[in-house]
């Protein structure tokens, strides 16, 4: 009977024509094509099934008569829909087709161990109850034996396999069954190896000789892939009694033994090597000895062996050869592997060694790797080892090979959460059932997931169990494996950087607690250098059955982790506990911690890394539920905070002392919420700069209005004063904690005498400063005052603090200085008169931009600079290190914008501007400055500008140097970006910026020089 072509593409076949052609075969005389193609159907890939089966046809016509029961033998189309690899087998091999006439249970059942040895050694002519089996089929006849039964007994796992009804829940156990295959055909070319060995040395006694195979990586874990090299490490020893000759001779006759095995599995032959045999783990690698007695291994291990060779030991496995001594290898590996985790650096080497597989993959792979990528299996398993390791020194339920059994294990001791476990378990499950369908269908090593679209769609239909229609496209599992890569990735990250506490993330009270002495293991392996206070402060913050309580024995396991990516654990666990002692029963606390991850994330790492944002926190708590929310950590404008200002002084207008308080505090604030702002991220060099400069004026603002009200209020109004910022302040690029250079400038009433208008000046000057200054009751906790310097007025400290307005303009008309009309670049009004302040940028702007610069005034700026360079820099102080003064540093960038500015603003209006980076960017438009040069200062000034601000928010000190102290320096490396581990890069930018900037500031300043 003649099919349509609808029939045979409904089937799922998608080359019709050839699929017309093929069942037209004379092979497939007699049978029916209708009952064919409903058993194509059940193919993950009716196209292979069907030329599989013709391969097999041409060889053994009796296939055909199998194919056409197709309910009663349905294992036939899905093995060949699965595995072209094992169709290829079974056409060379057609006496093994009664394999997929037997009638297959819908529950996978592995077959037993000691099953599938026997079979194997009993294909090679060797007695499975024997001490030391040996093989009578040596050479080519013994390997092709030996990997015919392999195949045999593969074709049989592999079709329970794709037949099972849930194929995801069968392929922990399909794992453990190759895992036992592959001991099985290893012990079966041992026993070859015997014979050809003791063939080879009869003058010797083979049988005094000792030797064991230790599985490594997935085969000694028993979750082995359908196609994976085979790791093992080889262990010998000699009998008692054995003789001079053979005692002599055990090291090259246990090497001969390796040799002979391998070739018996890994050879070219004319049946196909099984796999690769690899014993690259071993001591010294491939420059090891192959084998090593077990005095060696020890040996070893105790002076030379690496990390990574502890967490490689966690799946050591007697596998085949000497049970007896493969059991005294693992006995005496158990210590090193269990007590691994208290090496120095152990965790942090564990967690980079995962980064470098992750980095070593070839850019066009990371996005398809099922194993290695982001998402991938070793995700899973990287983690489980490490809480393994980590846990398993003190408690032994942790001491299992498996993935999913220590999964199982963790999880039932609270090291991980029931659900964590849940998921984990399944997306591993997931992932390795594709791996096993892309693995199976060549029977070739490969982890990446296919991108053509006929091949995803075999996948699709190959991960389902029979008959099913809920995934069968190849955006189905295209959405599967997104999906779960994204969980695995989240959960990785979640529990392999942030080891669980006492219970994990969502259990709760009535879960078992881990003990005290599990608990600090877990906070040391987390990087606590004190876990006995840390564990203090833990059990004081858990203690009781309050709803704060139990929050925190539910959160804290994650958080802890948290405060550990800080640079200082300890620290932040000391400010978080005040802080909850503080907020701990308030809603909007507890519902910040539990609801936002990012809030809380960010509370944990500002603790453990910034001593000036833990300080301000202590005293202002509430502060704490910005960080659940970027609108709060978005700085105040200028106009925001002098109306909240005026408000508040406008209610304690009777009280100045208390109105300034408050403007204090909302200063202090305010350097918090950008400190936080910072701190997140959220703010860059030029943000904080610009938005601590803000509160700063506001604050003068509101200290100007009280100092006003309390002298007018005593003497009348008999002038007006004017704050003119100077320096950093005037550009808007100051630092947390920068002082505020200033100017003061009056211009007295009409009528009022000038002597008694001076001196109500001078008052509200100092008042100004003093109000700023003086002690408050209650005190301003954690502040940092505002110091006014006026420095930079003329003539110094020797000139008058105030002047007028003419007198200023007379000064700088007749003898403002080079250095003078410099530092007027930056001039800005801050506080006071409007009118007094645009008269007073008309008096300057002739003098700081219209003037230009001749010879010799260019050669005074660099003599001024040479002078500051050599008088300046602190005693002691490392030029290489210092932000401001250093080459390349602040001083270089901002003396170029400012030379640039006096001899071009005249004639290039934008450069009229008070900021550095606008300067630079103003000249660079201009065709000034070179845009390669513009791009080297203003990364330099921005380097020295956070790291500068960073070194006051970490150590709560000012400095203009990058840090000696290499704790300290991690901590402005975490804060400017870098990452506390990279605190090196971060010295070794800073060093390159700058120098990189002092070429273009010399190439500017002196373009004469040789």
């Amino acid at each position: 009977m003649a099919l349509s072509r609808r029939q045979l593409i409904a089937a799922g076949l998608l080359d019709v024509e050839r699929a017309e052609r093929l069942l037209g075969s004379r092979e497939f005389e007699g049978a029916d094509p209708e009952r064919l193609v409903k058993g194509l159907a059940l193919a993950a890939d009716p196209d292979q099934a069907l030329m599989g089966l013709l391969r097999i046809a041409e060889r053994e016509p009796r296939v055909v008569e199998l194919a056409d029961d197709v309910m009663a033998h349905h294992p036939l189309f899905r093995l060949l829909g699965a595995s072209e690899a094992l169709g290829d087998f079974l056409a060379r091999h057609p006496e093994h087709l009664g394999l997929l006439a037997l009638t297959r249970e819908l529950e996978f059942i592995a077959a037993d161990a000691e099953h599938l040895r026997s079979e194997l050694l009993v294909a090679v002519g060797a007695d499975p109850a024997a001490d030391t089996p040996v093989a009578s089929l040596v050479g080519t006849d013994g390997a092709a034996a030996l990997r015919v039964a392999y195949r045999a007994a593969l074709v049989d796992l592999a079709t329970r396999d794709v037949c099972a009804a849930d194929p995801t829940a069968a392929v922990g156990w399909v794992a453990v069954e190759l895992a036992d295959l592959a001991a099985a055909a290893v012990e079966g070319a041992l026993a070859i190896a015997r014979a050809e060995v003791a063939a080879a040395h009869p003058g010797l006694d083979l049988d005094a000789v000792r030797l064991a195979v230790i599985g490594m990586g997935k085969c000694g874990a028993r979750e082995l892939n359908y196609i994976s090299d085979v790791d093992v490490i080889y262990v010998h020893s000699t009998r008692e009694g054995t003789d001079e000759a053979t005692e002599a001779a055990a090291s090259t006759l246990a090497a001969q033994l390796i040799k002979a095995t391998t070739k018996a599995v890994s050879s070219p032959g004319v049946e196909p090597a099984l796999w690769e045999l690899d014993a690259n783990l071993r001591p010294e690698g491939k420059d090891g000895a192959l084998s090593r007695t077990l005095e060696s291994h020890v040996s070893y291990w105790k002076r030379w062996a690496h990390d990574w060779e502890f967490q490689a030991l966690l799946k050591a496995r007697t596998i085949a050869g000497d049970r007896a001594l493969g059991e005294a290898y693992e006995a005496e590996a158990a210590p090193f592997i269990w007590s691994s985790s208290q090496r120095p650096g152990f965790v942090e080497s564990v967690q980079h060694m995962r980064q470098r597989v992750t980095d070593n993959i070839p850019a066009a792979e990371v996005d398809r790797q099922i194993k290695l990528g982001p998402g991938g299996l070793r995700d899973v398993e990287f983690t489980v080892q490490l809480l393994q390791l980590v846990h398993g020194r003190i408690d032994d339920t942790l001491h299992v090979r498996g993935t999913l059994p220590a999964l199982k294990a963790l999880s039932k001791s609270a090291y991980i959460s029931r659900e964590d476990a849940k998921d984990f378990g399944r997306d591993y499950r997931q992932l390795r059932l594709l791996e096993h369908r892309i693995q199976l269908k060549h029977m070739r090593r490969t982890h990446l997931m296919p991108t053509a679209g006929a091949q995803l769609r075999v996948l699709a239909r190959g991960v389902v169990e029979v008959g099913a229609k809920d995934l069968t496209s190849a955006d189905d599992v295209l959405k599967l494996w997104q999906g779960t890569k994204r969980r695995v990735r989240g959960l990785h990250q979640k529990l392999f950087f942030r080891p669980l506490l006492s219970t994990a993330a969502r259990l709760g009270d009535d879960e078992v607690r881990l003990s005290p002495e599990a608990a600090q293991a877990r906070l040391a392996a987390l990087g606590y250098a004190d876990p006995r206070q840390a564990m203090a402060h833990i059990e004081a913050l858990t203690a009781g059955v309050s709803r704060s309580a139990t929050l925190q024995r539910q959160l804290l396991p994650v958080l802890l982790g948290w405060m550990a990516e800080g640079v200082d654990a300890d620290a932040a666990l000391l400010g978080f506990r005040r802080l909850s002692e503080s907020l701990g029963t308030t809603h909007w606390f507890l519902a910040m911690l539990r609801d936002s991850p990012a809030g809380a994330e960010r509370l944990c790492r500002i603790l453990g890394t910034s001593r000036m944002a833990t300080d301000l926190l202590e005293v202002s708590p509430e502060a704490t539920a910005w960080l659940g929310d970027d609108a709060e950590l978005v700085p105040r404008s200028v106009k925001k905070l002098w109306n909240e200002i005026s408000s508040k002084l406008d209610r304690h207008a009777s009280d100045p002392e208390a109105g300034m308080r408050l403007v204090r505090l909302l200063r202090r604030r305010e350097q918090l919420r950008i400190a936080l702002a910072d701190g997140a991220d959220l703010l860059g060099a030029e943000g904080v700069g610009h938005a601590l400069a803000d509160v700063d004026r506001a604050t003068i603002l509101g200290a100007l209005r009280v100092a006003e009200q309390q002298e007018y209020a005593e003497n009348g109004e008999l002038t007006r004063l004017l704050v003119v910022a100077m320096g950093r302040q005037g550009g808007r690029e100051i630092g947390y904690g920068s002082d505020a250079d200033v100017l003061y400038v009056h211009r007295p009433l009409a009528g009022a005498p000038e002597e008694e208008a001076a001196a109500q000046a001078l008052r509200l000057a100092q008042a100004v400063g003093a109000l700023l200054q003086r002690p408050l009751t209650p005190a301003v906790q954690a502040e940092r005052r505002l110091q006014l310097d006026a420095d930079l007025r003329p003539e110094g400290r020797q000139g008058a603090l105030v002047r007028t307005l003419d007198s200023y303009r007379e000064y700088y008309e007749r003898w403002a200085a080079t250095w003078e009309r410099q530092a007027l670049l930056r001039a800005r009004p801050l506080a006071g008169d409007d009118s007094l302040a645009e008269a007073f940028v008309e008096a300057i702007d002739p003098v700081r931009y219209e003037r230009g610069l001749s010879e010799a005034q260019t050669m005074e700026i660099r003599r001024m600079k040479a002078r500051v360079e050599g008088e300046r820099l602190p005693r002691g102080a490392d030029p290489k290190r210092h932000l401001k003064l250093g080459p390349g540093g602040l001083s270089d960038v901002e003396w170029v914008a400012q030379t640039l500015q006096l001899r071009h603003a005249a004639e290039v209006p934008a450069l009229r501007v008070t900021g550095t980076l606008d300067a630079l960017r103003a000249a660079t438009d201009a065709g000034l400055l070179a845009p390669e040069a513009a791009r080297a200062l203003e990364d330099a000034w921005l380097l020295a500008t956070d790291a500068r601000s960073a070194v006051v928010a970490c150590t709560g000190r000012a400095s203009d140097s990058l840090p000696t102290n290499r704790q300290e320096l991690r901590a402005v490396a975490q804060w400017t970006g870098y990452g506390k581990d990279r605190a090196a890069a971060l010295e070794e930018d800073w060093m390159r910026t700058a120098r990189h900037a002092r070429a273009a500031f010399e190439a500017f300043f002196y373009p004469d020089a040789s």
